[in-house]
């Protein structure tokens, strides 16, 4: 193998050899279908003026090597992982729930706060189907293949010819995987964007979200063997595909009610094959077992509402756990053949809730453990038990999120409805005060909802809060999670809110007087927001209808925080800082108030977006601003990362889970999160100063030019990887490009500012201002602000992905030397600025070098992905000059350097 692809020479030898039988297997398909591009994968170049066609399949070929490399990865990691915990014991093993109690047990935490803590835990990552996976779900499918025959090979037990025909299994899957359209012809359907979310769960998450619970049961026995621990459902799966509707014309009432019966479908599927299982297995006779009176006593009222009692015991005379199933699993079909007609089952027929079912299949678990079968009921029952309390009728929490601006336009066709004048200003106090008046006075004495708009937006606004109490009604109380509010600029938008909620029978009295019973979440995004958070939500929580709303809804308020919008506004550095002072902020202000504020972070895969390996990340948060309680967006490639694989999925999820547990028992205890005036002071300066070059970068009236010339920005849509648009509106001003798009081109263009950018200026201003007693802060701070260091190492290993003799080539596309020199001479400037300041402060010449695993990923993807870039820069100059034919080569390309990156937005 060639250095350009070959797993680097200091990796576990485990890691070369798969990697080797991977490039080998992929080499073979390329000789047998496109031997000429052959080459390419040896680090050679194509002939000058080969055909577009050509130079479209090499690309392929070298995005299908970065594919197959991050899978010989991810099986690497897992074994690594694997062997770590048979040699050292799980408690030693970083990121296990072992690991995480032992340690609390070791601090002295008593089991009563532990016990509490368990007791509150919530832990929920939320799927979304934000534009940023590149794959399509038949090449997932075949990774996952691909992976499991890997898992297979680790096994020292084939024979020769045994281990030949698995290989021959490897070969085939990724000639497959060479043979199929790696580009999506159309858009996205949003059912077809469910069915790629469903996919992970159907593979992966069903199984593994159960374990969970078994997982930290085990760890609280052995850390704590005299103390008893109740441990709920703490971990469920929200999403945000078929709710989402902040841009997206194409999430409509419509397409949420056909959502949520696909998810109540997959989840009542899933549990039929479940008891299905059950019921085979489950063949102990009273013959042979004592049967407990309780048990008996539930069977006979099974029997009996049954309706075909006598049958059932005549199939299986004796074997009273078959019985009782066969009535649970008739139960159960009457609940499916509903759902899938659109309907609810009757009650007399099947489940009208979850709960109902959980509670039979408690009683399943007690009528076995009663009759001296208890490891039956802990193998079998309460794994299936566990699945419905953790994906109940529903699969998914979904959670609704619409934009302030379009609430806000369904309200003024309220008011114009109500009187005969225009409304007045969204934010003037005539308004607020209507809002006020609204849910003060009480609806009708019908009860119905009162004057709605009955067509256009304003209709549909109005229909999709009444979709979501009919869903809590009818389909599962927890079907729908959340009212997520974007672009959060005021009291009353949030207050908007709670009148349609109102309007829709969504409040506990029917009256609409006291409290809601929908969670209205509002999501502050930019830098500005995120400053008048707290205050907004203080004034929020003076309101006795929302404080009654909050305290009916369990007690915690929550507050969704944005990191995406907050980086594309204020930058890198002013956005987590920005980030960390509201969360601190609001904090405090819950426990002043007596109510405390839970968090929804809305995080992407790269580091801009708030990626960030998921340990440090949230260990990084503001003392005691986690709780127990955490909410996280996974998106696009982030999600098939993490839940593709199985192994690979039960480590992400325990490692989420786990951190949230230990920040939650440590982070109030730990030096390093202590609030420290000191270093407040020098995160503000430096945010200033950064946040200043950032804007004056981006405010640059040529930065828009630029920006879309030297990057496939406009290219990107014709990639028809989401749904959704990659505008807001119509309009072409960097301010109504959503963040995605924003850091998908930079990242293709090895631009990467908005990982990076101004972060120099901030801390060499902050230098030449301090001197030497500067630079000795900044040195303790980097060893002892958890905050800051994270920051730091983020930006490093970003700043090793940039490549500015490449991002020149790129700048070259723009035909206007004066705007092209300025903007390019503001960026090497800054890089330059920024790698020296960053190299002086963590001590290390070479970019990135702290970090070997990183260091070695990225060395073996570089000459190969620069080599992508090349091309991709004159492929961008085929197709503007209007050589259609460059098109797939072209998009191709977007996809490869997504690919070896291991990111898009």
């Amino acid at each position: 193998m060639s250095q350009a692809v070959s797993a680097p020479i200091d990796a576990p030898d485990y890691l070369q050899r798969t990697a080797g039988l991977l490039y080998d297997c992929l080499l073979d398909v390329i000789r047998a279908h496109e031997p000429d591009i052959e080459r390419v994968l040896r680090g050679e170049q194509l002939p000058a003026g080969a055909p577009a066609e050509l130079v479209g399949r090499a690309i392929q070929a070298q995005g299908t090597w970065f594919q197959l490399l991050s899978i010989a990865e991810q099986n690497a990691a897992m074994r690594q992982r694997r062997q770590a915990e048979v040699e050292r014991g799980p408690e030693q093993v970083r990121g296990t729930f072992a690991q995480v109690v032992a340690a609390a047990a070791a601090a002295g935490v008593p089991a009563e706060e532990v016990r509490a803590l368990v007791a509150g835990l919530r832990v929920r990552p939320v799927i979304t189907a934000h534009p940023t996976e590149a794959k399509r779900v038949t090449v997932l499918e075949k990774h996952r293949r691909i992976y499991r025959r890997l898992v297979d090979l680790e096994a020292p037990r084939w024979t020769p010819r045994e281990r030949s025909a698995l290989i021959d299994n490897v070969r085939a899957e990724i000639e497959l995987l060479w043979l199929s359209g790696e580009l999506r012809l159309e858009k996205p359907t949003v059912e077809q964007e469910l069915a790629w979310g469903l996919y992970f769960v159907h593979e992966n998450l069903f199984g593994i979200v159960p374990e969970l619970a078994d997982k930290l049961e085990q760890a609280l026995g052995r850390a704590y063997p005299d103390a008893s621990f109740d441990v709920p459902p703490f971990f469920q799966v929200g999403c945000w595909i078929g709710g989402d509707r902040d841009g997206n014309p194409f999430v409509t009432n419509d397409a949420t009610r056909r959502t949520l019966c696909e998810t109540r479908v997959a989840s009542l599927r899933r549990y039929r094959l479940r008891l299905a299982e059950l019921l085979r297995a489950l063949s102990i006779t009273d013959r042979t077992a004592v049967i407990s009176p309780a048990f008996r006593t539930a069977l006979a009222r099974q029997l009996e509402r049954c309706g075909q009692g006598d049958a059932v015991a005549r199939r299986n005379p004796g074997e009273v756990f078959r019985q009782f199933l066969t009535c649970v699993l008739r139960r159960l079909d009457a609940t499916l053949v509903s759902a899938e007609q659109g309907q609810t089952a009757p009650e007399a027929e099947g489940y009208a809730t979850a709960d109902d079912l959980i509670v039979d299949l408690r009683t399943l678990e007690a009528g076995l453990t009663e009759a001296q079968c208890a490891t039956a009921a802990g193998l079998f029952v309460r794994p299936v038990r566990r699945e419905v309390e953790a994906f109940r009728f529903s699969t998914f929490r979904l959670d609704i999120r619409e934009n302030s601006s379009r609430l806000n336009e369904a309200l003024r066709a309220l008011w114009r409805a109500r009187r005969p004048a225009e409304p007045p200003a969204s934010e003037s106090p005539e308004w607020r005060a209507w809002l006020q008046a609204e849910l003060v006075r009480p609806l009708g004495a019908d009860h119905a909802p009162p004057d709605l708009p009955a067509e256009g937006g304003a209709a549909e606004t109005a229909g999709m809060f009444r979709l979501i109490r009919e869903t809590r009604d009818r389909l599962d109380r927890e079907a729908i999670g959340s009212f997520v509010l974007s672009m959060t600029h005021s009291v009353s938008d949030v207050l908007g809110a709670y009148v349609f909620a109102k309007q829709a029978g969504l409040f506990a009295d029917a009256a609409g007087t006291e409290s809601c019973t929908l969670p209205i979440v509002p999501l502050f995004e930019s830098i500005d927001d995120l400053r008048r958070a707290p205050d907004m939500v203080r004034e929020l929580l003076q309101i006795p209808l929302v404080r009654r709303s909050v305290r009916e809804q369990g007690g915690v308020f929550e507050v969704m925080i944005g990191y995406s919008d907050s980086n594309k506004d204020g930058g890198f550095l002013s956005s987590n800082w920005e980030l960390a002072k509201a969360q601190l902020r609001l904090t405090r202000l819950g426990r002043e108030c007596g109510i405390p504020i839970a968090f929804f972070h809305g995080r992407g895969g790269s580091v801009s977006r708030g990626g960030a390996p998921t340990g440090r990340a949230i260990a990084a948060q503001p003392a005691g601003s986690i709780r127990g309680r955490l909410r996280i967006t996974e998106q696009g490639e982030v999600v098939s990362f993490k839940y593709a694989n199985r192994g690979t999925a039960a480590y992400q999820t325990e490692l989420l889970a786990a951190s949230v547990l230990e920040h939650s028992l440590k982070s109030e205890r730990e030096q390093a999160l202590v609030p420290s005036t000191e270093f407040d002071e020098v995160m503000e300066a430096l945010s200033g100063a950064a946040h200043a070059a950032y804007r004056r970068l981006v405010d640059r009236p040529g930065l828009v030019a630029y920006f879309q010339a030297a990057s496939p920005l406009e290219e990107i849509a014709l990639l028809n990887i989401g749904s959704r648009p990659a505008r807001r509106g119509g309009a072409r001003t960097l301010a109504d490009l959503r963040a995605i798009p924003w850091v998908f081109a930079w990242t293709q263009n090895r631009h990467f500012i908005p990982g990076w950018y101004g972060v120099g200026t901030g801390l060499a201003t902050f230098l030449e201002v301090r001197g030497s007693r500067g630079e000795a802060l900044l040195q303790r701070m980097f060893h002892d602000s958890r905050l800051f260091r994270l920051i730091v190492d983020e930006v490093e290993k970003t700043l090793a992905y940039v490549d500015l003799g490449l991002a020149r080539e790129y700048a070259a596309l723009l035909p206007d030397d004066w705007v092209r020199a300025e903007i390019f001479s503001l960026v090497a400037d800054e890089y330059h600025r920024t790698t020296d300041v960053i190299r002086r402060l963590v001590g290390s010449g070479d970019l990135a070098r702290r970090f070997p695993q990183f260091h070695r990923r990225l060395e073996s993807r570089l000459p190969m992905l620069n080599q992508v870039s090349r091309q991709q820069v004159e492929l961008l100059r085929c197709h503007r000059a209007g050589q259609e034919e460059a098109r797939p080569a072209l998009l191709l390309s977007i996809n490869c350097i997504a690919a070896g990156f291991g990111t898009t937005g």
